[in-house]
């Protein structure tokens, strides 16, 4: 499975905040409403985002497993400072292979957030197939879904654009990641298992004073054309030159697209 950066995920974190769908996250609360107390599954949890998101919406007692295969970001975790109420245990898990086991045991809803993307189909499928036959709802959120808008544009937007979307698609340790097209697949696979899903855009608004996150997506971005190598390297610096400058300059905004999606059993096919 593809590794993160404390630091990344930190940079990142307020931008996904923001970016929840309010719908989705609203039918998600709503689901778990009338239980006094909510068990909650969260996998490839990072340093624990998705707890922070959604702990203060949630009844106040709350026990989250979280899942993933990063000692380091599983230890930031369980330090984090959490609600009353709210408990939390950390497992070290390989998802590719063990995402059954993640899955054992009570659970009242299976979160994840930006993961979808990584994965293969046939993970996906595994993923809606068992949280189906054990009637678990599942909230996606922040699945990359291809649409970037970049201002001012430069003559090297759209193939530098072509190229992360074909690095998406690259093995990120599930098998070839669905990369752009996850939302919609995933979207289609719950409603074929007679799934009801809410799903919304939760794109990225990034804006002029966010000088330090545009900087770190635009050399990720411009790393992925080197990795493709359909762009040949003095025109990749030369938009990352341009891009560095714009965002000096004040000049510079992003727009990433992403989607959330709630899936869950209705009893129904």
């Amino acid at each position: 499975m593809t590794r993160f950066s404390a630091d990344w995920l930190a940079l990142r974190e307020p931008h996904d905040l923001r970016a929840r769908n309010p719908a989705v996250l609203d039918a998600v609360v709503a689901s778990q409403a009338s239980n006094p107390s909510v068990r909650i599954v969260d996998l490839a949890c990072g340093t624990g985002s998705t707890l922070r998101a959604l702990a203060p919406r949630f009844p106040a007692a709350q026990n989250w497993r979280l899942a993933d295969n990063d000692l380091g970001l599983l230890a930031r975790a369980s330090a984090m400072a959490r609600p009353a109420g709210v408990t939390l245990t950390t497992v070290v898990l390989d998802l590719n292979r063990d995402l059954e086991a993640a899955l054992d045991g009570p659970i009242d809803l299976v979160t994840t957030s930006a993961l979808l993307d990584l994965v293969s189909e046939a993970w996906l499928d595994r993923l809606a197939v068992e949280t189906l036959a054990r009637s678990i709802p599942v909230y996606a959120a922040l699945s990359y879904d291809g649409r970037i808008e970049i201002g001012p544009s430069h003559a090297f937007d759209a193939v530098i654009a072509a190229a992360v979307n074909a690095h998406q698609r690259s093995d990120k340790g599930f098998g070839p990641a669905l990369g752009p097209m996850a939302a919609s697949v995933a979207i289609a696979r719950f409603e074929s298992l007679g799934c009801a899903v809410v799903h919304g855009p939760a794109d990225w608004v990034i804006g002029p004073q966010d000088r330090e996150f545009q900087m770190e997506i635009f050399t990720g971005w411009a790393s992925a054309a080197r990795e493709i190598g359909d762009m040949p390297l003095a025109d990749t610096v030369r938009w990352l030159t341009f891009r560095r400058d714009e965002i000096a300059a004040g000049g510079s905004s992003i727009r990433v697209g992403h989607v959330d999606i709630f899936a869950w059993p209705t009893g129904t096919r």
